[in-house]
Protein backbone atom coordinates (compact mmCIF):
# COMPACT_ATOMS: atom_id res chain seq x y z
CA UNK A 1 0.00 0.00 0.00
CA UNK A 2 1.34 3.44 -1.00
CA UNK A 3 1.24 5.71 2.05
CA UNK A 4 2.99 8.75 0.60
CA UNK A 5 1.06 11.95 1.24
CA UNK A 6 0.15 13.28 -2.21
CA UNK A 7 -1.22 16.70 -3.09
CA UNK A 8 -3.53 16.27 -6.07
CA UNK A 9 -4.57 19.90 -6.53
CA UNK A 10 -2.63 23.15 -6.52
CA UNK A 11 -5.32 24.79 -4.40
CA UNK A 12 -7.37 22.60 -2.07
CA UNK A 13 -10.19 25.16 -2.04
CA UNK A 14 -10.35 25.45 -5.84
CA UNK A 15 -9.49 22.32 -7.84
CA UNK A 16 -9.75 24.26 -11.11
CA UNK A 17 -6.65 26.37 -10.42
CA UNK A 18 -3.62 25.21 -12.39
CA UNK A 19 -1.04 27.78 -11.21
CA UNK A 20 -0.12 29.31 -7.89
CA UNK A 21 2.64 31.46 -6.46
CA UNK A 22 3.22 32.43 -2.84
CA UNK A 23 5.88 34.09 -0.74
CA UNK A 24 7.78 31.53 1.32
CA UNK A 25 7.53 33.69 4.43
CA UNK A 26 3.72 33.60 4.17
CA UNK A 27 3.78 29.78 3.92
CA UNK A 28 6.10 29.61 6.94
CA UNK A 29 3.72 31.79 8.97
CA UNK A 30 0.69 29.80 7.85
CA UNK A 31 2.33 26.54 8.95
CA UNK A 32 3.66 28.18 12.16
CA UNK A 33 7.16 27.10 11.20
CA UNK A 34 6.28 23.40 11.29
CA UNK A 35 7.50 21.30 8.34
CA UNK A 36 5.05 19.30 6.31
CA UNK A 37 5.42 15.52 6.29
CA UNK A 38 7.40 14.06 3.36
CA UNK A 39 5.03 14.37 0.41
CA UNK A 40 4.74 14.64 -3.34
CA UNK A 41 2.71 16.73 -5.78
CA UNK A 42 0.93 15.93 -9.02
CA UNK A 43 2.32 19.17 -10.42
CA UNK A 44 5.64 21.00 -10.93
CA UNK A 45 7.21 23.10 -8.17
CA UNK A 46 9.94 25.73 -8.27
CA UNK A 47 11.38 27.45 -5.19
CA UNK A 48 13.29 30.72 -5.61
CA UNK A 49 15.11 31.37 -2.34
CA UNK A 50 16.64 34.66 -1.28
CA UNK A 51 17.42 33.73 2.30
CA UNK A 52 17.05 30.41 4.15
CA UNK A 53 18.60 28.02 6.64
CA UNK A 54 17.75 24.36 7.02
CA UNK A 55 17.53 21.29 4.81
CA UNK A 56 15.60 20.24 1.74
CA UNK A 57 15.09 16.50 1.29
CA UNK A 58 14.31 15.38 -2.28
CA UNK A 59 13.89 11.65 -2.86
CA UNK A 60 15.88 10.85 0.31
CA UNK A 61 18.82 13.11 -0.62
CA UNK A 62 19.53 16.05 1.70
CA UNK A 63 20.50 19.49 0.38
CA UNK A 64 21.38 22.44 2.65
CA UNK A 65 18.98 25.36 2.36
CA UNK A 66 20.99 28.48 1.71
CA UNK A 67 20.75 31.95 0.22
CA UNK A 68 20.25 32.59 -3.50
CA UNK A 69 19.05 29.19 -4.72
CA UNK A 70 16.43 27.73 -7.06
CA UNK A 71 14.99 24.23 -6.57
CA UNK A 72 13.00 22.33 -9.19
CA UNK A 73 10.71 19.46 -8.10
CA UNK A 74 9.04 17.18 -10.64
CA UNK A 75 5.56 15.65 -10.23
CA UNK A 76 5.92 12.45 -8.23
CA UNK A 77 9.16 13.32 -6.44
CA UNK A 78 9.00 13.01 -2.66
CA UNK A 79 10.33 16.04 -0.82
CA UNK A 80 10.31 17.81 2.54
CA UNK A 81 11.45 21.31 3.48
CA UNK A 82 12.81 21.73 7.02
CA UNK A 83 13.42 25.40 7.84
CA UNK A 84 15.46 26.51 10.87
CA UNK A 85 14.01 30.01 10.55
CA UNK A 86 11.60 31.84 8.29
CA UNK A 87 12.67 31.58 4.64
CA UNK A 88 12.42 34.53 2.27
CA UNK A 89 11.62 33.78 -1.35
CA UNK A 90 8.92 32.45 -3.66
CA UNK A 91 7.19 29.11 -4.17
CA UNK A 92 5.43 28.53 -7.47
CA UNK A 93 3.44 25.51 -8.59
CA UNK A 94 1.99 24.74 -12.00
CA UNK A 95 0.30 21.77 -13.63
CA UNK A 96 0.42 20.17 -17.04
CA UNK A 97 -3.01 21.74 -17.65
CA UNK A 98 -1.52 25.19 -17.12
CA UNK A 99 1.14 24.48 -19.72
CA UNK A 100 -1.50 23.31 -22.20
CA UNK A 101 -3.67 26.38 -21.55
CA UNK A 102 -0.72 28.60 -22.41
CA UNK A 103 0.43 26.65 -25.47
CA UNK A 104 3.63 25.55 -23.70
CA UNK A 105 4.43 22.03 -24.92
CA UNK A 106 5.70 19.42 -22.47
CA UNK A 107 8.72 19.09 -24.75
CA UNK A 108 9.69 22.60 -23.62
CA UNK A 109 9.97 21.40 -20.02
CA UNK A 110 11.95 18.34 -21.11
CA UNK A 111 14.32 20.39 -23.26
CA UNK A 112 15.15 22.72 -20.36
CA UNK A 113 16.57 19.80 -18.37
CA UNK A 114 15.75 21.55 -15.08
CA UNK A 115 13.38 18.88 -13.80
CA UNK A 116 13.50 15.12 -13.26
CA UNK A 117 17.11 14.09 -12.66
CA UNK A 118 16.65 11.16 -10.30
CA UNK A 119 18.98 11.09 -7.32
CA UNK A 120 20.52 14.35 -8.54
CA UNK A 121 18.46 17.41 -7.60
CA UNK A 122 20.92 19.99 -6.28
CA UNK A 123 19.73 23.60 -6.30
CA UNK A 124 20.77 26.08 -8.94
CA UNK A 125 23.04 28.63 -7.25
CA UNK A 126 22.59 32.30 -8.20
CA UNK A 127 24.36 35.60 -7.86
CA UNK A 128 22.39 38.62 -6.65
CA UNK A 129 21.84 39.99 -10.18
CA UNK A 130 20.42 36.66 -11.35
CA UNK A 131 18.20 36.44 -8.27
CA UNK A 132 16.88 39.97 -8.79
CA UNK A 133 15.93 39.17 -12.38
CA UNK A 134 14.07 36.01 -11.38
CA UNK A 135 12.44 37.78 -8.41
CA UNK A 136 11.14 40.43 -10.82
CA UNK A 137 9.31 37.72 -12.81
CA UNK A 138 7.91 36.29 -9.56
CA UNK A 139 6.62 39.65 -8.37
CA UNK A 140 4.97 40.21 -11.76
CA UNK A 141 3.34 36.76 -11.52
CA UNK A 142 2.01 37.63 -8.06
CA UNK A 143 0.59 40.87 -9.44
CA UNK A 144 -1.08 38.92 -12.27
CA UNK A 145 -2.47 36.35 -9.84
CA UNK A 146 -4.06 39.09 -7.72
CA UNK A 147 -5.49 41.04 -10.65
CA UNK A 148 -8.79 40.77 -12.49
CA UNK A 149 -7.21 41.43 -15.89
CA UNK A 150 -8.74 39.51 -18.77
CA UNK A 151 -5.39 38.15 -19.95
CA UNK A 152 -3.78 37.51 -16.57
CA UNK A 153 -3.41 33.75 -17.23
CA UNK A 154 -1.66 34.35 -20.55
CA UNK A 155 0.61 36.96 -18.93
CA UNK A 156 1.45 34.56 -16.10
CA UNK A 157 2.27 31.82 -18.62
CA UNK A 158 4.63 34.16 -20.48
CA UNK A 159 6.34 35.19 -17.25
CA UNK A 160 6.72 31.57 -16.14
CA UNK A 161 8.30 30.71 -19.46
CA UNK A 162 10.76 33.63 -19.10
CA UNK A 163 11.56 32.49 -15.55
CA UNK A 164 12.37 28.94 -16.69
CA UNK A 165 14.33 30.06 -19.77
CA UNK A 166 16.43 32.37 -17.59
CA UNK A 167 17.16 29.53 -15.15
CA UNK A 168 18.15 27.30 -18.05
CA UNK A 169 20.53 29.95 -19.42
CA UNK A 170 22.17 30.27 -16.01
CA UNK A 171 22.92 26.55 -15.74
CA UNK A 172 23.77 25.84 -19.40
CA UNK A 173 27.39 26.08 -20.54
CA UNK A 174 28.09 27.60 -23.99
CA UNK A 175 29.05 25.17 -26.73
CA UNK A 176 31.07 25.46 -29.92
CA UNK A 177 28.79 23.00 -31.70
CA UNK A 178 25.08 23.89 -31.33
CA UNK A 179 23.97 21.14 -33.74
CA UNK A 180 25.75 18.46 -31.72
CA UNK A 181 24.20 19.84 -28.50
CA UNK A 182 20.73 19.75 -30.07
CA UNK A 183 21.20 16.12 -31.14
CA UNK A 184 22.47 15.17 -27.67
CA UNK A 185 19.53 16.90 -25.98
CA UNK A 186 17.15 14.99 -28.25
CA UNK A 187 18.73 11.68 -27.16
CA UNK A 188 18.54 12.71 -23.49
CA UNK A 189 14.86 13.65 -23.80
CA UNK A 190 13.92 10.36 -25.50
CA UNK A 191 16.07 8.38 -23.07
CA UNK A 192 14.36 9.92 -20.01
CA UNK A 193 10.94 9.18 -21.48
CA UNK A 194 11.94 5.57 -22.13
CA UNK A 195 13.30 5.15 -18.61
CA UNK A 196 10.11 6.49 -17.05
CA UNK A 197 8.00 4.11 -19.12
CA UNK A 198 10.18 1.00 -18.87
CA UNK A 199 12.37 1.06 -15.74
CA UNK A 200 10.32 -1.76 -14.20
CA UNK A 201 11.35 -4.16 -16.96
CA UNK A 202 14.40 -2.66 -18.73
CA UNK A 203 17.36 -2.58 -16.36
CA UNK A 204 20.32 -2.46 -18.76
CA UNK A 205 21.73 0.35 -20.90
CA UNK A 206 21.61 -1.89 -23.97
CA UNK A 207 17.79 -2.08 -23.75
CA UNK A 208 17.53 1.70 -24.11
CA UNK A 209 20.33 2.01 -26.66
CA UNK A 210 18.55 -0.57 -28.84
CA UNK A 211 15.30 1.42 -28.67
CA UNK A 212 17.19 4.59 -29.63
CA UNK A 213 19.14 2.87 -32.44
CA UNK A 214 22.52 3.84 -30.99
CA UNK A 215 25.30 1.92 -29.24
CA UNK A 216 25.41 1.65 -25.43
CA UNK A 217 28.76 3.48 -25.39
CA UNK A 218 27.33 6.38 -27.41
CA UNK A 219 24.31 6.56 -25.08
CA UNK A 220 26.51 6.57 -21.96
CA UNK A 221 28.84 9.27 -23.32
CA UNK A 222 25.94 11.46 -24.45
CA UNK A 223 24.04 11.28 -21.17
CA UNK A 224 27.19 11.85 -19.11
CA UNK A 225 28.13 14.93 -21.13
CA UNK A 226 24.75 16.51 -20.33
CA UNK A 227 23.90 15.49 -16.76
CA UNK A 228 27.24 14.34 -15.35
CA UNK A 229 26.39 10.66 -14.98
CA UNK A 230 26.09 7.75 -17.39
CA UNK A 231 22.89 6.23 -18.72
CA UNK A 232 23.55 3.22 -16.49
CA UNK A 233 23.81 5.49 -13.44
CA UNK A 234 20.55 7.22 -14.37
CA UNK A 235 18.67 3.92 -14.84
CA UNK A 236 19.97 2.58 -11.53
CA UNK A 237 19.07 5.84 -9.76
CA UNK A 238 15.50 5.64 -11.08
CA UNK A 239 15.10 2.04 -9.86
CA UNK A 240 16.71 2.91 -6.52
CA UNK A 241 14.36 5.84 -5.93
CA UNK A 242 11.36 3.63 -6.68
CA UNK A 243 12.70 1.03 -4.25
CA UNK A 244 13.29 3.60 -1.50
CA UNK A 245 9.76 4.98 -1.87
CA UNK A 246 8.24 1.51 -1.65
CA UNK A 247 10.41 0.48 1.30
CA UNK A 248 9.74 3.67 3.24
CA UNK A 249 6.12 4.44 2.41
CA UNK A 250 4.52 1.04 1.76
CA UNK A 251 4.00 -2.13 3.77
CA UNK A 252 5.25 -4.41 0.99
CA UNK A 253 7.94 -6.94 1.85
CA UNK A 254 11.37 -6.77 0.21
CA UNK A 255 10.45 -9.87 -1.78
CA UNK A 256 7.26 -8.23 -3.11
CA UNK A 257 9.16 -5.05 -3.97
CA UNK A 258 11.83 -7.05 -5.79
CA UNK A 259 9.28 -8.65 -8.10
CA UNK A 260 7.41 -5.35 -8.57
CA UNK A 261 10.64 -3.70 -9.73
CA UNK A 262 11.39 -6.42 -12.24
CA UNK A 263 14.03 -8.47 -10.41
CA UNK A 264 13.86 -12.21 -11.06
CA UNK A 265 15.11 -13.05 -7.57
CA UNK A 266 14.84 -11.14 -4.25
CA UNK A 267 18.55 -11.77 -3.67
CA UNK A 268 19.37 -9.86 -6.88
CA UNK A 269 17.30 -6.91 -5.65
CA UNK A 270 19.01 -6.94 -2.25
CA UNK A 271 22.47 -6.98 -3.87
CA UNK A 272 21.47 -4.16 -6.27
CA UNK A 273 20.03 -2.02 -3.47
CA UNK A 274 23.04 -2.46 -1.18
CA UNK A 275 25.47 -1.68 -4.00
CA UNK A 276 23.64 1.58 -4.77
CA UNK A 277 22.84 2.75 -1.24
CA UNK A 278 25.33 1.03 1.08
CA UNK A 279 22.42 -0.49 3.04
CA UNK A 280 20.37 -3.64 2.71
CA UNK A 281 16.63 -3.10 2.11
CA UNK A 282 15.85 -4.07 5.72
CA UNK A 283 18.53 -1.70 7.09
CA UNK A 284 17.14 1.17 4.98
CA UNK A 285 13.60 0.52 6.19
CA UNK A 286 14.73 0.55 9.82
CA UNK A 287 16.76 3.74 9.34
Amino acid sequence: MDNIKTYQHINAANAKLSFGISRMEAIYTQRKGKPDAPHRHNYYTALLIKQAQGKHFIDFESYPLSDLQVYFITPGQVHQLIEEQVSIGYSMVFSVEFLIQNNIPLSFIDDLNLFNNYNQNPPLDLNIQQFDKLAYYCNEMIACQDSTHKYKTAATGALLKLFLITCNQICTLPTDNPQQLEASNSILKKFKQLVESNYLTWHSTSDYARALNITPDHLNRTIKSLIGKTAKNYIQARITIAAKRLLYFSDLSSKEIAYQLGFSEPANFSAFFKKNTGLSPSQFKKS
